[in-house]
């Protein structure tokens, strides 16, 4: 039975596929915040500055998101600058499309907020439902990407409603948001280090924290001086991050996360024969 042991842990090892998503570092962090803070800069640009609207904006930043979505799908390996773009683009779409049900449709932060949670949950409840798991693990087919990314999107919206709910609504401000989401953010990395809680549930909270922190960060470097931002063009803040960003991936090698397939009922019993 031993020989059968080594057989499928050799199997198993050779099952393990290569996630098209990366590994999730230090580096991945820094990316997705500034990512985040590009996407409220980027969406604020098409929006208010160039005046086309919010609706206007979700739309084009729609398109580009669901032909980004379809192009990582459909790829057949980990592409680190067509993941990072595909995360730009749901961070944008989410910038346009929070401020669009914030204001123009009139329910204010508090009910965007709310209903964008809800919509978040649901989206994370029915990925689990159908496959059995939410980790980033676990993203290695059509299926589970197409869930991965439907829910990145809603989180990307839901924390612009947030960041904004902090700034205006609750009176904190700029500065005072990023302090609150940058301490909530240590607090999830401590548990992290710390205790038992499940690293999935503290993957996607740090996932939706990050947004609302690029969202205050984002305002204040373009928001006018007497609103408490630093007054910085939309376009040269885009542009910087943008350049960040694009020099990150490049000298900092990014290793797709690993994807282990369920073991057949066979191989479970092999392994424990």
């Amino acid at each position: 039975m031993n020989a059968s042991n080594h057989g499928f842990r050799m199997d198993d090892s050779a099952k393990q596929a290569l996630s098209k998503v990366p590994e999730v570092t230090l580096m991945f962090w820094i990316i997705k915040i500034a990512a985040t803070t590009l996407g409220e800069t980027g969406g604020d640009a098409v929006s208010m500055s160039m005046n086309l609207g919010y609706l206007v904006g979700t739309g084009i930043f729609a398109a580009i998101f669901l032909v980004a979505v379809a192009a990582q799908i459909r790829a057949k390996h980990f592409h680190p600058f067509l993941y990072w773009t595909t995360i730009i683009a749901t961070t944008t779409v989410g910038t346009t499309l929070a401020d669009f049900a914030d204001r123009s449709l009139g329910i204010g932060y508090t009910g965007g907020a709310s209903l964008l949670f809800v919509l978040l949950m649901a989206s994370l409840a029915i990925w689990y439902k159908t496959l059995g798991s939410v980790s980033v693990d676990s993203v290695g087919s059509p299926k589970s990407e197409m869930f991965y990314w439907v829910t990145i999107m809603f989180s990307q919206t839901l924390g612009t409603a947030l960041g904004d709910w902090t700034a205006d609504t609750a009176g904190l401000g700029y500065e005072g948001g990023a302090i609150v989401f940058g301490a909530l953010l240590l607090i999830v990395v401590s548990a992290y280090l710390w205790t038992r809680i499940s690293h999935t549930m503290l993957f996607w909270a740090a996932f939706i924290l990050t947004r609302p922190l690029g969202a205050v960060v984002g305002d204040f470097l373009d928001k006018p001086v007497a609103s408490g931002g630093l007054a910085l063009s939309r376009y040269t803040a885009s542009a910087v991050l943008l350049a960040f960003i694009i020099l990150s991936i490049a000298l900092f090698r990014q290793r797709p996360a690993r994807h282990k397939p369920k073991p057949s009922i066979n191989e479970v019993l092999l392994a424990h024969g």
